[in-house]
């Protein structure tokens, strides 16, 4: 759909512009020209525009101080930097300003397109992300998000509360089981019912069946009165057993008799009670393999296994992290009594390269302590977590030398440290001295081939 996306190509080379043009429009893109920083202005007052295209150096304003205008006054509108004279202060200079991609002079018809269609795709991202209709398109009250994967998960989620039939939720920590199983008990017949919601890998193995199933007076010392245990407690609604696969095998036995019977027995009792309970479980261990190790009831994985529920991994879902940060950013700006904060486009990139073993969990708390700790306005790459920033991915084949690689790298990490040489010396692992000449010798390099 690239007929949506209206560019404005800035260059006072008219063979550029037109290369430019021919290049973009061949594509399908609606493209717009000025040979100055005025003329651009101009018709950024006067259209609608998705993309800054502009060269460096210009008669007249330059093309930092082009940036600065969109930047201030079209915060919608993203910027690309075009220039014959590519040195590192002029990429790190470019991206303080706020161009989202830097190319250099002369660039092939692949470059050119494929650092539009970058930010093109950013730009898409967040306008998505952006958009509360489409957020919480079909999602269950408490879910954020409209990726496939996540609608598969909402069109599961209905089906089972319209059950009562045993339902097993898996996924990664973090994931959200809770919040799934909560959408299928409030969103079934037994809304007005209690949910129970009983951690079993945080309870003792020995106080367990006391805290499942009640006990009586005198059953054990210490028992001073009968009380009910969580089935009781959850009779006409549901029980919600996270990590149930941390029960013992002995545990197991009693939980596939309450399943098959559907009756409770306290511990000291010698008659059961009838209770009329509907079991979710959760886990985030694959129990089918532990079935086979012995680990695990083959019996109850069954019982359990009636409707299944597999939540994907923050990293599986897509734009849908653009849709959660923007949420975390207003709840915890709102809490702190602040304007949110944004993201640059590097952030934005590393935060979705990063691998979220914690998933949406591990998200919120990171936000969180950046709206809380984090003064300024905009969130850059170095203000991320340093694990985050380990390794920020690029797609750019395999036809580049090592030095090409190892200018690129270095580039990309002054400028996301906004030139401070000493703080990349140190990501880099080499010293300053090192630094310096690695620099001197990208210029030679771009002197000789200009």
């Amino acid at each position: 759909m690239t007929g949506q996306y209206r560019i404005l190509a800035v260059d006072d080379s008219p063979p550029t512009l037109e290369v430019i043009r021919r290049n973009l429009s061949s594509e399908g893109y609606t493209v717009l020209t000025a040979s100055c920083a005025e003329e651009a202005i101009k018709v950024l007052d006067a259209e609608r525009v998705d993309l800054v295209i502009t060269d460096l150096k210009m008669p007249g304003p330059s093309g930092l101080e082009l940036i600065r205008y969109v930047r201030e006054n079209h915060p919608d509108t993203e910027i690309m930097m075009v220039t014959g004279y590519a040195t590192v202060e002029g990429a790190v200079e470019a991206v303080k300003t706020g161009a989202n991609e830097y190319i250099a002079k002369p660039f092939t018809e692949k470059e050119l397109l494929s650092a539009v269609a970058r930010v093109l795709e950013m730009l898409s991202a967040r306008r998505r992300a952006r958009s509360p209709q489409v957020a919480g398109e079909e999602a269950p009250t408490g879910f954020i998000g409209h990726s496939t994967v996540m609608k598969s998960v909402y069109q599961a989620i209905g089906k089972a509360a319209r059950t009562s039939a045993a339902v097993l939720i898996t996924g990664e920590s973090g994931t959200g089981k809770e919040l799934v199983a909560r959408a299928v008990h409030y969103g079934g017949p037994r809304a007005a019912a209690s949910f129970v919601a009983v951690n079993c890998g945080g309870i003792p193995e020995s106080l367990l069946e006391s805290e499942l199933f009640g006990h009586v007076r005198g059953a054990f010392t210490g028992a001073t009165e009968t009380r009910a245990g969580f089935f009781q407690t959850a009779d006409g609604g549901t029980i919600f057993l996270d990590e149930v696969s941390e029960t013992s095998l002995a545990m197991q036995v009693k939980l596939l008799r309450v399943l098959e019977e559907k009756e409770v027995r306290m511990l000291g009792s010698t008659r059961s009670q009838h209770v009329n309970v509907r079991v979710v479980a959760a886990t985030n261990k694959d129990l089918s393999s532990q079935v086979a190790k012995g680990q695990f009831r083959d019996d109850l994985y069954y019982r359990l296994n009636v409707i299944a529920i597999d939540l994907p991994p923050l990293r599986d879902r897509g734009d849908d992290i653009l849709v959660l940060i923007n949420h975390f950013l207003r709840k915890f700006a709102d809490e702190a009594e602040r304007m949110a904060p944004r993201f640059s486009d590097d952030a934005l990139r590393v935060i979705r390269s990063y691998h979220w073993p914690g998933n949406v969990r591990e998200l919120q708390n990171v936000i969180h302590r950046m709206v809380v700790m984090i003064d300024h306005e905009l969130i850059d790459v170095p203000d991320l977590p340093s694990l985050m920033r380990c390794a920020v991915p690029r797609e750019a084949g395999f036809r580049r030398t090592l030095a090409e690689v190892e200018t690129e790298y270095v580039r990309n990490v002054l400028a996301s440290v906004k030139g401070n040489k000493t703080r990349a010396a140190e990501i880099l692992g080499i010293d300053r001295k090192t630094l310096r000449e690695k620099i001197n010798r990208s210029r030679m390099a771009e002197d000789m081939s200009s």
